[in-house]
């Protein structure tokens, strides 16, 4: 006879060793009797009992085990053990008492008293039951002791040539998973299956078995795998049913394979199965991620028609999709449905609302969300208060801030690390450092630990304050509570010590680094850089960006910008080339700041050509100028008097929609004011045709350049900027600069409440005059609002006419 068919015919893996069902009457009685005694705690309890032992004539040990399983309390238990330990007559307990009171003791959580037990079996050379091992697998399981409970495991499979019972091994399962254990996981649930094979049986393992690793696998995203684990179990000891199929398309869903998910789902209906609420609330999830609402619609429909009751959770996750892909409205639509069908939402549903509203600066809207939630005696949590906290920190309105966050903590809500780091950010911003040290403090002492990242923010905001001692006290409070300082807090204290000209200090700083181990990457060789180049070190700036790429740490755009920024400060025009060279043949992209850095070295050497080739290359590259390049190049043309180049790169400036500045400003007025004579290019170049013309009207070279410079910008759609310059300057009663403004208006939509914009107070000339400079701005814009600006100021020609006529009469 083979060993396999052996095996089969004698049930090796559970031997018998358990007590049997039956108890005899006589010692049923003296059992209860015991029980009794023990729980009632009388004072001469051990003589009670060694009394009722010795009439019976029983000896202590027989009973034990039965004792162990009929008491309640492990306390009392463990009395009765103690006493038959200490007992002056040898009365040792066999495997099986011993195991009873494992058992007990298991179920009671006391894993200390089972330790020492473990250690009077070891002594006594006894052994737990395969059922005893069963229930500490289960128990240490189920408190989160996982390597213990792995240890009973293999007692049991070494000991008994068996796994425990299926309940131990899912807890077991269960526990590994949820420790993100997933190989051991797989090793005890192979080792489940291959005693299924060979007893022939399925108590090892089961449906739930293989439901929880199917639940793992689609955790980390291998659903295919998850898959063909249902796929080979199928038939043996694992019945297909609803729950697998909504793992498998909940796990599709959240790896983006909605498609793979879809098919799944007509699957299930083909197969005869019905599709659960939960079955459409993954797909529906899934639909949603995708903007999909159209399937969403469709799925919602159906759930509907079939009678299943579309619950909160799926409900919010629509709502959370439509306020993620920007459909606001859909979301409050959704809402008033919900609560119009009797679905209730919960607190989940407003704050996904209330941090939408949130996300996009509506405050008052939260607060609204808040208030609506509390009405209908919803309970606002930690996810409710955070949105809002953080939206009153960036509004820099930290009064609020801070009479939330009490209120938040009265109702009973711990503030986590989120809330203290938007706290702490948004206190620092306003410069109100000390406050922000206040609330630290409160931190630690409520047992929420800052990270690095609050860190960070303080040490920024003692810096910025030039409070060098105490940023650096609180980088060495970070190394004594075992916090690791990130890059940043290391680049952010380097270059407080760079802005207050301390170099040598941020030289240490920067090599006390590299002594605690920390492999320095480019936020932190940029601070040192910049501090270089500020302190005109720039031999050091340049081998710092040799170490760096000897380290193997790439110089970004950033280190090299920076340099040849130093460069062109210190008027070394050809080394910042140099660097430049060295940056294009390392493969790293110039960005603005490097393009500008070279034209402002070239402008200041006067070298157009230079700057038109730099200019040429950045556009060949796809950079576009911004706001301090433009005014670079306006600059130095307005200082060697090329007023028509400087005009030139205004109205191009403009052209690309870039915001000029004050800057901007102050360089055409200083270059513009110093002349007052016509230019030949004006009939070339809107800026110089005007400015011409608003100095033959009579005004001042001064006035005159801010007056150009408002028309341009009105001309350009910039009505935004154009708007408090005119009024700072004192020129809306310039005509060019009125009809200007007029345009601006009628640009924007805004004809009809033009009024409300900007006043008139000109008389009937000098609108006349305004009439005629309209029609010099429409040889530079396209017809449009010309017409309509052009009929507000002949409304305004005929009430003056009107006005006059009734004096007259």
């Amino acid at each position: 006879m083979s060993k396999t068919i052996l095996s089969r015919i004698t049930p090796r893996h559970i031997p018998n060793t358990q007590s049997p069902n039956k108890i005899p009457p006589p010692i049923k009685k003296t059992v209860n009797e015991l029980c009794h005694i023990l729980r009632t705690q009388n004072t001469n309890w051990e003589e009670t009992i060694e009394a009722r032992l010795s009439e019976q004539n029983i000896v202590p040990s027989d009973v034990a085990h039965q004792v162990f399983d009929k008491i309640r309390h492990p306390k009392s238990a463990l009395k009765f053990f103690d006493w038959i330990s200490h007992r002056p007559y040898g009365c040792p307990l066999d495997g099986i008492a011993y195991s009873s009171l494992l058992k007990l003791l298991a179920k009671s959580k006391a894993f200390r008293e089972i330790d020492s037990v473990f250690i009077r079996m070891k002594r006594e050379n006894k052994l737990p039951t395969h059922d005893a091992l069963g229930v500490l697998v289960q128990s240490y399981s189920e408190c989160g002791l996982i390597d213990k409970a792995l240890e009973f495991h293999k007692s049991a499979v070494q000991t008994y040539d068996s796994v425990p019972n299926v309940y131990a091994c899912n807890s077991l399962l269960t526990g590994l998973v949820k420790n993100d254990r997933l190989d051991t996981a797989h090793q005890v649930y192979d080792e489940m299956l291959q005693r299924n094979d060979s007893i022939g049986t399925d108590c090892c393992a089961d449906n739930y078995s293989t439901c929880i690793m199917v639940g793992a696998l689609c955790r980390k995203g291998k659903v295919e795998e998850a898959r063909k684990l249902i796929v080979n179990r199928w038939g043996q000891g694992c019945i297909p049913n609803i729950v697998f199929y909504n793992t498998l398309i909940d796990g599709y869903c959240k790896k983006g394979d909605v498609k793979k998910a879809f098919l799944l789902f007509k699957e299930l209906k083909l197969k005869g199965f019905l599709p659960a609420v939960e079955t459409y609330g993954a797909i529906i999830n899934g639909f949603c991620k995708e903007g999909n609402f159209g399937l969403v619609d469709r799925l919602m429909n159906e759930m509907k028609s079939r009678g299943l009751v579309i619950n909160v959770r799926v409900y919010n996750t629509i709502i959370d999709a439509h306020c993620r892909h920007g459909y606001k409205d859909k979301a409050v639509e959704m809402l008033k449905n919900m609560i119009k069908i009797g679905c209730a939402p919960d607190i989940v549903t407003y704050n996904i609302l209330i941090y939408d509203a949130c996300r996009h600066g509506k405050v008052k809207e939260a607060e609204q969300l808040v208030e609506q939630a509390a009405r209908r005696g919803l309970r606002p949590n930690k996810l409710t208060y955070t949105p809002l906290l953080n939206a009153y920190c960036r509004q820099n309105d930290t009064n609020k801030a801070l009479d939330l966050f009490v209120k938040m903590v009265n109702n009973g809500e711990k503030a986590d690390l989120l809330a203290y780091n938007s706290l702490i950010h948004g206190i620092v911003s306003l410069g109100e450092t000390e406050t922000a040290m206040i609330i630290l403090e409160k931190m630690i002492e409520r047992e929420v630990f800052p990270d690095a990242g609050v860190y960070n923010v303080l040490i920024n905001g003692l810096c910025k304050k030039g409070k060098l001692p105490a940023a650096k006290k609180l980088l060495s409070n970070m190394l004594d509570q075992n916090i690791t300082p990130d890059k940043f807090v290391y680049a952010t204290l380097i270059d407080g010590f760079i802005r207050h000209q301390e170099i040598n200090e941020a030289k240490k700083l920067f090599e006390l680094a590299i002594q605690k181990g920390m492999n320095h990457d480019v936020v932190v060789y940029n601070a040192m850089i910049k501090g270089y180049c500020r302190n005109g070190n720039l031999k050091e700036a340049v081998s710092c960006v040799k170490k760096m790429i000897k380290s193997r740490i790439a110089p970004d755009e950033f280190s090299y910008s920076t340099i040849i920024d130093g460069c062109v400060k210190h008027h070394d025009i050809d080394g910042a080339l140099g660097i430049f060279s060295r940056m294009v043949k390392q493969n790293c992209k110039p960005n603005v700041v490097t393009y500008t850095s070279l034209i402002n070295g070239f402008c200041q050497k006067g070298d157009d050509l230079g700057t038109e080739k730099v200019l040429e290359e950045m556009k060949f590259h796809g950079v576009i100028p911004n706001v301090v390049t433009y005014s670079i190049l306006i600059g130095s043309y307005c200082k060697r008097e090329k007023l028509a180049k400087a005009a030139s790169v205004f109205e191009q400036m403009l052209m690309n929609k870039c915001d000029p500045n004050d800057v901007t400003f102050h360089h055409l007025v200083e270059g513009f004011s110093k002349t007052s004579e016509k230019h030949n290019e004006a009939q070339n170049s809107m800026f110089l045709d005007i400015n011409s013309r608003v100095i033959s009207d009579g005004w001042g070279t001064r006035l005159a350049a801010y007056s150009t410079i408002v028309v341009c910008l009105c001309l350009h759609g910039m009505l935004g900027i154009s708007l408090p310059l005119s009024s700072k300057m004192g020129i809306r009663s310039c005509p060019a600069v009125f009809a200007a403004l007029l345009y601006g208006i009628c640009l924007e939509g805004k004809a009809k409440e033009w009024n409300s914009i900007v006043s008139c107070n000109m008389n009937e000339s000098e609108l006349v005059h305004a009439v005629e400079y309209m029609s010099v701005f429409d040889q530079y814009v396209p017809q449009g609002p010309i017409s309509e600006a052009s009929l507000i100021l002949q409304m305004l020609i005929d009430d003056c006419k009107l006005k006059h006529h009734e004096v007259f009469v």
